[in-house]
């Protein structure tokens, strides 16, 4: 599995630059996932904040995560700007029947694949060895480029998942 995302993030935008990443519940088909891109190039090319246009990016990872992104050096995105990207991604949810809300399922890479899995069930996965500390976790809750840049596809023992596994960090399952 290919995990080089950086290079389809954009240059031009600044590392400030706010980041909104939704897990969808499922993988999307193929031709699910060119009309997300094109649902999403759409909506970035017609994004407004109190008439401005917003310098906006929208792209589908991994078939399987939304990424949207605000340069707000322009325009600020707040209220009905983010109302609208809101609205897209449940646009996206009804129409696709997923979910790209349920921040209770986490995401990893394990044995080259995305895999969900429920947060109730994190702590069997570790004992069970399907995780561990070098296990690769998509970390969600990023919120702007350059964190989305260093920090979104990182080591289970880099996140916040590490204080959750008592034991991780007790007997240093790597």
């Amino acid at each position: 599995m290919n995990i080089n995302y950086r290079d389809q993030i954009p240059d031009n935008f600044s590392p400030a630059s706010r980041v909104w990443i939704y897990q969808c519940s499922r993988l999307f088909f193929l031709s699910e996932a060119l009309q997300v891109e094109e649902i999403l190039q759409q909506f970035v090319s017609n994004w407004k904040s109190h008439g401005a246009t917003v310098q906006g990016y929208g792209n589908l990872f991994f078939g399987q995560f939304i990424v949207l992104m605000a340069d707000e050096s322009e325009a600020g995105v707040s209220g009905c700007s983010t109302d609208s990207s809101v609205h897209i991604i449940k646009e996206i949810e009804k129409l696709f029947k997923v979910d790209l809300f349920n921040r209770q399922t986490l995401a990893f890479i394990i044995k080259d694949k995305v895999q969900l899995l429920p947060l109730a069930q994190l702590n069997y996965a570790v004992e069970n060895n399907f995780i561990n500390g070098s296990s690769i976790y998509f970390n969600n809750i990023v919120t702007t480029k350059k964190e989305l840049l260093e920090s979104w596809l990182i080591p289970v023992k880099d996140s916040w998942l590490s204080k959750k596994i008592n034991h991780l960090l007790v007997t240093g399952i790597e």
